[in-house]
């Protein structure tokens, strides 16, 4: 097996150039995004772009737009696929907090969610991610404070 940071492993991915040898320490795609249809379409140092083909009649609330909890989800998976590519082998890490402002509706539209980080830190980041729509209207912000995990803590993680 060739083991690969993460970051190289999700530029092979997108890249669709993986082959059956390569493997990172973490799971890629994740299931949640693999049931959900969300798909990583750029990576970089502590950034990353996610996109998601949304339509009404999978992903609506009972107004008919696109549910919240849908770009709340689209959001802390961009920010966390951010995040993983600083994380390397027996380090983990974990949500602290996630906050979301939503600005306009959302019905049928491919959504693209960008992340990158506001600070890094050794211990403790802060991250943005802009979520826009087909139009290229912004509809949510979002703000999430990320701990990584070393060590003991990070241990069956």
């Amino acid at each position: 097996m060739i083991k690969l940071p993460v970051l190289d492993y999700i530029q092979h991915m997108i890249n669709n150039t993986l082959t059956p040898e390569m493997c990172t320490h973490m799971q890629y795609p994740t299931p949640i995004s693999q049931m959900l249809g969300i798909t990583i379409t750029e990576i970089g140092p502590g950034t990353a772009t996610l996109q998601i083909d949304t339509s009404k009649e999978k992903h609506s609330n009972q107004q008919g737009t696109i549910h919240g909890g849908l770009l709340s989800e689209l959001a802390d998976a961009a920010i966390g696929t951010a995040h993983s590519t600083f994380i390397g082998e027996g380090e983990s890490f974990t949500s602290i907090d996630l906050k979301i402002n939503f600005y306009r509706p959302v019905f049928d539209a491919v959504l693209t969610a960008k992340a990158s980080p506001l600070q890094k830190g050794k211990t403790i980041s802060h991250y943005m991610c802009e979520i826009f729509r087909s139009d290229g209207k912004r509809v949510a912000m979002s703000t999430s404070t990320v701990m990584t995990l070393t060590g003991d803590k990070a241990r069956g993680r």
